[in-house]
């Protein structure tokens, strides 16, 4: 069995994410290493990054009610119920992955109804499905998280090797960075970095760099108008920006070379 590379990347709510994610699950997948892409996103938006066409799309199992409440043993969205706090959920990555290009795409979703935190079935399944798949299982993992502080919050992603938060050039944006890596350490996870985006200049760069103490920056990428457009037509990001993609390589690089450099991988 390879080892496992587990990585969960989050920020704030529009930062670009699932953009890094969906790049980096493709040079993962070009190493030759078996890549597992799980978006974990209330807004799941994975698969479109990933050029999964709109009829292709997986249903995000937080919305398969009848699953959850088999394995749970209680109905979503009932309250006052007992549910099982470690349902059996080892099965359902390859019953539910959806194939692209040499990755394998897990769409899980999350919650997003006012109220519905840990303590019901949904979340349970939910932080089941991902502790198995970053703990169990072989592959190279990257978790596209929801956005903002609340799923650092569940303790979801105990057990990943790094954490890698994008950044804008913005105060409430270098905030939540700075308040998700603080909350990554703080659960244990050893390595924590940062990618910066949509900058506009090397001064933006350096304010964020200084802002971000003791969080490495693995690199950077500018403010891309062809990005947005390709947004709105669907296009998966890999054949939208070389220069993107030539960014992102060097950041993955960097990631690699901080978060594992005394582990060979593939």
């Amino acid at each position: 069995m390879q080892p496992g590379v587990k990585i969960a990347i989050g920020g704030k709510g529009g930062v670009g994410k699932t953009t890094v994610c969906a790049v980096w699950a493709h040079l993962f997948a070009e190493d030759d290493l078996d890549v597992l892409a799980i978006d974990a996103d209330s807004d799941p938006n994975l698969a479109s990054a990933l050029g999964v066409a709109v009829d292709e799309t997986p249903e995000p199992l937080i919305e398969m009610k009848e699953l959850i409440g088999q394995r749970t043993g209680a109905r979503p969205g009932a309250v006052g119920q007992y549910f099982k706090l470690n349902p059996k959920v080892s099965d359902l990555p390859e019953k539910y992955w959806h194939k692209i290009n040499g990755i394998r795409l897990l769409v899980l979703g999350a919650t997003k109804n006012a109220g519905a935190g840990c303590a019901c079935p949904e979340s349970a399944f939910l932080k089941a499905l991902l502790t198995h798949v970053i703990l169990q299982r072989s592959e190279a993992i990257l978790v596209d998280l929801a956005a903002g502080l609340e799923f650092m919050g569940r303790a979801c992603v105990q057990g990943v090797d790094g954490l890698v938060v994008v950044v804008e050039p913005g105060a409430r944006s270098i905030e939540t960075a700075v308040n998700i890596a603080r909350m990554g350490r703080e659960m244990g996870i050893e390595h924590v970095a940062a990618f910066a985006n949509k900058v506009t200049d090397v001064g933006q760069i350096d304010i964020i760099r200084s802002q971000l103490v003791d969080i490495p920056v693995l690199g950077s990428f500018r403010l891309d108008a062809a990005l947005q457009v390709a947004d709105l037509k669907r296009l998966g990001v890999m054949s939208t920006s070389d220069e993107l993609v030539g960014e992102l390589q060097k950041a993955k690089d960097a990631m690699v070379n901080l978060f594992f450099k005394d582990r060979v991988l593939g």
